[in-house]
């Protein structure tokens, strides 16, 4: 069996990569002209995220630099500490809202220094599974189709955030403590 899945997950992406444009042929589609519109489209909307990208970018630079995201985290670590929540993930909790590249540096870090096996290693391995990078998909995405109100998606995302945290920590505290 294991054979069989190894055998399809090698031919699994080649076999899309030609089946499509075949079928897409068959049925009489001209391919290579739609991949080339939808090419085109795509080069136009990262055209325009780029504003939005370096406006998170620039705001999440400001907030490590001024120093506010230490205040927050010293603030936070005590009373995460008493629910169980080792200080070193805090930053994590704090990042990934923000920036997925920084929270995967952090996790990164936080495995090299205790390890994969440690329960910091498995909880902030959990965390960056079980949440997402909500103000830069709200900034980018709804900024570069020109949605304004947002506040609804917003609340909406950081509960299903906070909903994603908590979990892990409840999960991981069950399996891994």
């Amino acid at each position: 069996m294991t054979a069989v899945i190894e055998t399809i997950s090698v031919w699994a992406i080649p076999f899309l990569i030609g089946f499509i444009p075949l079928y897409g042929w068959l049925k009489g589609v001209q391919v290579y002209e739609i991949f080339v519109e939808g090419a085109e489209e795509g080069f136009r909307m990262a055209v325009r995220m780029i504003p939005f990208l370096v406006g998170i970018l620039v705001a999440l630079n400001i907030f490590e630099t001024s120093g506010a995201m230490d205040g927050v985290i010293h603030f936070l670590s005590t009373p995460l500490q008493y629910l169980g929540v080792p200080a070193a993930v805090v930053p994590l909790l704090l990042v990934r809202p923000l920036s997925g590249g920084a929270a995967l540096g952090i996790t990164t870090g936080l495995l090299h220094h205790y390890g994969a096996d440690s329960f910091v290693g498995r909880l902030a391995s959990t965390i960056q599974g079980s949440t997402d990078t909500t103000f830069y998909v709200i900034t980018l995405y709804f900024g570069s189709v020109g949605i304004k109100k947002i506040r609804y998606a917003l609340t909406v995302a950081l509960i299903g955030d906070l909903a994603g945290f908590v979990a892990a920590i409840i999960i991981c505290r069950q399996l891994f403590r």
